[in-house]
């Protein structure tokens, strides 16, 4: 900074108005250093310039040059990819080809193969009971009293066949005792055989078959509901029907093992009237099933049905009891 020359030559004056702390002080016309051509510009050399800072004071601002715009990039065109650098669909089957197996992944597939498995086994006993399904709720009552009906059959033989061996075991005379209990159970065989005749209360099935479209497994259909729903003894028109006995041929030809029976086929059947009804008439059973065939079906109820066919007595060539 140089000095001001009035305040170099009066240091003691405290009068003098001009402090030290100013830096600069403007020069009137006429006085100090004469003007020279260019003087004012600020590229003279020795000239203060006013941007320029000095003890601290701030002198006048200049203002900033305008910034020039953004001049737009222009795109050159794209880059070629080299032919050594693999494509989209090589990098996709590359990552894909071979599989990556780990063990969490095969853990996971193994359940999702069991849970699948497990919903189709689901799905299929679903489809089975679509029947039962669709039934009306009268009809599903009837079903479960049949079924509590059943069990109560097999309760009751039970019952039956612990008092026999009781009455066996306390008896005086058990050789009396087991000769009539065996006289009993011939009976019984004998009506379960077809070689001795029957009565009962009972229902009676007539079937016609006006355009011959009957076949012969819906005859044994009808007589293995009959069997489930209790019944004792059977006899389809004149020929009694066991547990070894078998249907064929269909319409005018239908037979009963080996025996020519026409329509209309009538069942007398011997059981529980209360159960041997309903599980011909359930959703689905036997009655629908002739009815879409165009065949007849008719149940009645009675009190008394006589099972009075008859079948020989055959020996076994084979078999031997094995009590002797």
């Amino acid at each position: 900074m140089s000095e001001n020359p009035q305040n170099s030559e009066n240091p003691q004056n405290p009068q003098n108005p001009q402090s030290s702390e100013k830096p600069e002080r403007p020069e009137k016309p006429g006085v100090g250093k004469p003007e020279v051509p260019g003087a004012g510009k600020s590229d003279a050399p020795g000239a203060a310039k006013p941007e320029q800072r000095s003890g601290g004071v701030r002198g006048p601002e200049v203002p900033q040059a305008p910034v020039a715009p953004d001049v737009p990039v222009v795109a050159g065109p794209p880059a070629v990819p080299s032919a050594a650098e693999p494509s989209g669909r090589r990098r996709l089957a590359s990552a894909l080809w071979p599989p990556r197996v780990t063990r969490a992944q095969l853990v996971v597939a193994l359940l999702l193969f069991v849970l699948g498995l497990g919903l189709a086994i689901q799905v299929s006993s679903t489809s089975e009971n679509s029947a039962l399904r669709g039934a009306r709720q009268e009809d599903l009552v009837r079903i479960l009293d049949e079924l509590d009906d059943r069990t109560q059959r097999l309760e009751d033989e039970k019952t039956r066949l612990e008092k026999q061996r009781s009455e066996l075991e306390s008896s005086s005379d058990q050789a009396e005792e087991a000769r009539k209990q065996t006289q009993e159970k011939e009976r019984q065989l004998g009506i379960l055989a077809g070689t001795v005749a029957a009565e009962g209360p009972g229902i009676t099935l007539t079937v016609g078959d006006p355009t011959g479209a009957v076949e012969s497994d819906m005859l044994l259909d009808a007589i293995q509901e009959l069997r489930a729903a209790g019944a004792e003894a059977i006899q389809v028109n004149d020929v009694r029907v066991v547990a070894d006995s078998y249907f064929t041929g269909s319409g005018d030809d239908m037979r009963i093992d080996g025996t020519k029976v026409a329509a209309p086929y009538v069942f007398k059947v011997i059981g529980k009237p209360e159960d041997l009804e309903p599980a011909l008439n359930i959703p689905g059973g036997v009655v629908q099933t002739l009815e879409k065939e165009q065949a007849t079906a008719t149940v009645e109820r009675s009190a008394k049905i006589v099972v009075d066919a008859l079948r020989p007595a055959k020996r076994p060539d084979y078999a031997q009891s094995s009590s002797q």
